[in-house]
């Protein structure tokens, strides 16, 4: 891609996405993913009401009085941004592709990031690791992010989220949130008892682990239209489809079912929380939802 062309694309992101983040998700953010983590601020004389073990019996001893010890909230949060560059990214049948929802809802988890004063690191990930982007705060570093997420070209095609997951669990040692945006088209990891449901309950364990499934409306069902050429665009077969066969539609749609079931079941039993997002819809309510619900349970 042009330079001049690239430029635009970011600054066109940055404009909506940034927006975005300002006047509609930073406050969820703040209330859904505030730091856990408390740090010693200050003592202060001792009041009514204040708990007994917190009381500094060095300082207490040193001024004859009372004083307890005041914490503060430990502000500063690493996100992480799990992010599938697969070849099954390129897929979208009405509003925009796969990829072009995914690069939004990354732009937009990053800038609530840096408005709530934290890092964003990126890990671009297909059946291998293709980039990694350490944490990093600033505007200049989501720019970045942002013009990787549109221009980056990866070496390979298929998906391995176990891979990610537990790269992820190797390189970042702090607690952190995890963010895996994928459609999650990955037959090995929605096997249950194989590597992926034992690679995302280990990374969710030492982080806070959320999946977005960013899904199109022709993956969920196929439409009558005949005789249809149809190619895996992650093994680059093709495979002729009957779509008017009534058993075919059917059969098609159960499969999913049952896929979609499964992920479900991997994501509860691991302790994750998910959202799906189709591409032909707003990202906008099902992500504040989500914060909501977060918000709620802290």
């Amino acid at each position: 891609m042009e330079t001049t062309e690239l430029l635009k694309k970011v600054r066109k992101i940055e404009i909506k996405t940034r927006g975005l983040s300002n006047q509609i998700f930073s406050g969820e953010y703040h209330t859904a993913f505030k730091g856990k983590g408390m740090t010693f601020s200050e003592v202060r004389e001792y009041q009514f009401g204040d708990d007994v073990k917190d009381i500094d019996w060095n300082v207490t001893a040193r001024f004859n009085s009372p004083y307890v010890k005041v914490y503060e909230e430990e502000r500063e949060l690493t996100v992480m941004l799990l992010v599938d560059v697969s070849a099954s990214k390129l897929f979208g049948s009405t509003v925009q592709l796969k990829q072009e929802l995914i690069t939004e809802l990354s732009a937009v988890l990053a800038f609530s990031a840096i408005q709530n004063n934290d890092k964003i690191g990126v890990i671009f990930f297909s059946d291998i690791i293709e980039k990694f982007i350490p944490p990093k705060k600033g505007k200049g570093h989501i720019l970045r992010i942002i013009r990787e997420l549109i221009n980056f070209t990866p070496e390979h095609k298929e998906t391995n989220i176990a891979q990610a997951l537990q790269y992820f669990t190797n390189v970042i040692k702090k607690r952190s949130i995890a963010f895996v945006i994928s459609d999650f088209i990955d037959s090995s990891f929605l096997q249950e008892g194989l590597k992926g449901e034992e690679a995302i309950k280990i990374a969710n364990k030492k982080h806070d682990v959320v999946a977005l499934q960013v899904y199109d409306q022709r993956e969920l069902d196929i439409p009558s239209l005949g005789l249809v050429k149809m190619k895996d665009s992650e093994t680059g077969r093709f495979l002729w489809v009957d779509t008017s066969n009534k058993k075919v539609r059917e059969g098609y749609s159960k499969w999913n079912n049952i896929r979609q079931a499964t992920l479900k079941k991997v994501f509860s039993k691991s302790g994750v929380d998910s959202v799906a997002i189709r591409t032909d819809q707003s990202y906008v309510k099902p992500l504040m939802n989500f914060f909501k619900r977060r918000g709620s349970r802290r």
